[in-house]
């Protein structure tokens, strides 16, 4: 399938992993193309795939906008979640998709991250997050802010529960998801490129009064400063989680606390 590549602005042909082959550019990938990268084939059952955002703070046209943007990504939120197994290992994955409005976290968000990561860990089974998102869904006021807390909540019953929790950062991963779930991973692995940070660069650069470094927020530049453990390429993503899976047996406890 031929697309216009928004970094060298080429006409190319991509195939499955959605990569420019004239310039490497990562196109996004909807969370039934990510899922078919990495979970073996069959293998995946979605969980909570009816559940959709109402309008908690009764903000005029928000109903609409969901409608909106339902019809044009063909999902009921932005995030997708559900259990397979990677290479034979048995894993429960949760996809953020930017293409249903700007990836944000609201309320359903939050809940089905948190599901995931409870499924998790009442049944000892690795939880990979992938992150794609521009922050809390404002729309939904301070509802979008409490899953900040929630998520992160949920991520510390993992740690007590000694099950391993893999975020895969994916472009772009800014706003309250940085600041909460995004972070809180065992193992942190990112795309090549991607963004990740919480505040835009105008926004840091008039509050510090300084101009920011190139390329500050890219994946590359928070390796080098140790908030991301690892950059793998999508033809590797499969073989990279599969390992850590594998590497982070044992770790389990059969009780809390």
């Amino acid at each position: 399938m031929a697309e216009l590549c928004s970094v060298c602005g080429h006409t190319v042909t991509v195939d499955e992993l959605r990569i420019c082959p004239s310039c490497g550019h990562y196109f996004p990938l909807s969370p039934e193309q990510r899922i078919a990268l990495i979970a073996d084939e069959g293998s995946f059952v979605e969980m909570e795939g009816s559940m959709q955002s109402v309008n908690p703070i009764s903000l005029a046209g928000y109903e609409e906008k969901l409608k909106e943007s339902q019809k044009k990504s063909a999902l009921t939120d932005a995030v997708t979640i559900g259990s397979c197994t990677i290479e034979g290992e048995a894993a429960i994955v949760a996809v953020m998709a930017f293409s249903f409005m700007g990836g944000s976290m609201g309320s359903v968000v939050g809940e089905k991250i948190t599901q995931a990561i409870l499924e998790g860990a009442l049944n000892h089974c690795a939880v990979i997050l992938f992150t794609a998102s521009g922050g809390a869904r404002m729309q939904e006021g301070i509802f979008s802010l409490m899953q900040m807390a929630k998520t992160a909540s949920a991520a510390a019953l993992l740690e007590e529960t000694r099950t391993p929790l893999f975020i895969v950062l994916t472009n772009p991963t800014t706003g309250g998801v940085t600041a909460s779930f995004a972070m809180l991973g065992d193992v942190i692995l990112a795309e090549p490129g991607a963004v990740i940070g919480f505040a835009g660069p105008r926004v840091i650069e008039g509050t510090i009064g300084e101009q920011l470094p190139q390329g500050f927020q890219r994946a590359e530049f928070q390796l080098e400063r140790g908030f991301v453990d690892a950059i793998v390429e999508r033809k590797h993503l499969k073989k990279t989680l599969s390992f850590l899976i594998k590497t982070h047996k044992g770790r389990e406890v059969s009780h809390v606390g």
